[in-house]
């Protein structure tokens, strides 16, 4: 049973990155690293581009974790993504990282972190990005 990391290029998906090794060295967990976009040509900054993910793998590389990476494309959002891996897969755990909205922001919030946290059929830990500078 992995546990599974929606990772993005951003600081929220560098937190649960972080936050999903440590997990998985601690349970001696193998980890699955999703990276997610619902086209081939993305405009968004969620997709990794080649430099992100051969970074991503040297640093999972040196981890010691087991680990699969992979970067799906089929139409679909994240948190479908996400969720139906975790079925699939009988995930033991799913790590997501949020960052703070505004009040607005949160009316119309990342419907994908909701999502997956009421959808996902095992844990979700949530992990909360550190501050941005200003």
């Amino acid at each position: 049973m992995p546990i599974i990391v929606g990772w993005t290029p951003t600081p929220e998906g560098e937190a649960a990155l972080a936050q999903a090794l440590t997990t998985a060295r601690t349970r001696g967990s193998e980890l699955l690293v999703v990276n997610v976009s619902p086209t081939s040509d993305p405009s968004g900054a969620t997709f990794a581009s080649d430099r992100e993910v051969a970074a991503v793998q040297g640093r999972l590389d040196e981890s010691g974790v087991p680990y699969t990476l992979r970067q799906l494309v089929r139409g679909k959002d994240a948190a479908e993504e996400i969720v139906g891996l975790a079925g699939e897969l009988d995930a033991e755990l799913v790590v997501i990282g949020l960052r703070h909205r505004s009040p607005v922001g949160k009316l119309l919030l990342g419907s994908r972190s909701q999502a997956i946290l009421l959808d996902a059929p095992c844990p979700v830990l949530a992990v909360k990005a550190p501050p941005r500078a200003a």
